[in-house]
């Protein structure tokens, strides 16, 4: 914004953005409000567990998954998949059509992320599952600059998912089917809460009714997982369109 001084010379006004900070106590606050979402999410994790310990794995090698992949529906779909020998091409193209919705996570988390430097913001989304994004993603729109944030919560439910995965393996037997339990609807009643929580009114009507009309749409006509990658997308961009006008 450009004001004239008394000596009729311009001058240009500039406005800098609120630094984000990347401290313990961001890091610590992120940990423990997530934790009431990780023990939902280790939920999931037992069911993981269980699956994986049924298609042969053993338990280091489930807890070995969870750690370095922590991508809950991913590793569902992948073990459902998994047989001798490892159809990888299969593997990998299912989970990566499910996981593509990470870009977009990652591109609406930049406003705030890019002022970290590269080994803070990435070692940061490393840990980003769709539960504790949601969360970031709220803090950060609410004003707060506690950059650890993302990283703290992602810690939670990296150590639960990795806990439970370990549990359901080792008492796969004893568990038999999780749905039996009720455990194959945890996910969807974590997720349900967390649309409550990022609800902001009238405005969001719009772009989730399309996203939800076009997830439905390809799941009935398109083979695997597109739905859920079709439908962030058509959301995002009606958002997108929304915010433009």
């Amino acid at each position: 914004m450009s004001s004239e001084t008394t000596d009729g010379s311009d001058r240009t006004e500039t406005r800098s953005e609120p630094t984000m900070r990347f401290s313990a106590g961001g890091l610590r606050d992120g940990f423990i409000e997530c934790i009431p979402i990780a023990l939902g999410v280790s939920g999931y994790g037992i069911v993981f567990g269980v699956l994986a310990r049924q298609a042969g794995l053993t338990v280091a090698e489930a807890a070995l998954m969870s750690a370095t992949v922590l991508a809950g529906a991913a590793q569902l779909i992948a073990i459902t998949l998994w047989e001798t020998p490892i159809p990888v091409i299969a593997v990998v193209g299912t989970t990566l059509v499910v996981n593509l919705r990470y870009v977009l996570m990652g591109a609406a988390l930049r406003p705030w992320f890019r002022q970290l430097s590269p080994s803070k913001a990435y070692g940061s989304v490393f840990f980003t599952a769709d539960e504790n994004w949601a969360l970031t993603m709220g803090k950060l729109k609410s004003g707060s600059r506690q950059g650890a944030y993302l990283l703290g919560s992602g810690l939670a439910i990296w150590s639960f998912w990795i806990a439970a995965t370990v549990v359901g393996s080792i008492a796969g037997g004893v568990i038999g089917d999780p749905s039996r339990y009720g455990l194959d609807f945890v996910l969807t009643a974590v997720f349900i809460a967390i649309a409550v929580g990022i609800w902001e009114g009238k405005s969001n009507l719009l772009p989730w009714i399309t996203a939800f009309g076009v997830a439905v749409v390809s799941a009935q006509h398109l083979p695997g997982r597109w739905y859920i990658l079709l439908g962030g997308v058509a959301g995002s961009l009606v958002e997108v369109i929304r915010f433009d006008r």
